[in-house]
């Protein structure tokens, strides 16, 4: 799988746990994981995968219009 929306999720999710992983670990110097900062992720994602699935769509409609 080659897909770059499909990377980039996965990187996203990682960070993710490696944060939360970080936050419960107790230690001062971790750093909180913050609602707000678990809105902004989730808003990411959703941006990204709306605009990979657009973009997908335009590339297919020009390319059956270069095919056909």
């Amino acid at each position: 799988m080659n897909d770059p929306v499909w990377t980039a999720l996965c990187y996203l999710l990682a960070r993710a746990r490696a944060r939360v992983a970080a936050a419960r670990s107790g230690h001062p110097e971790s750093g909180a994981v913050t609602l707000e900062w678990i809105v902004i992720a989730g808003i990411l994602v959703a941006a990204a995968l709306a605009a990979g699935i657009m973009f997908n769509n335009a590339v297919s409609k020009f390319a059956s219009k270069l095919g056909g």
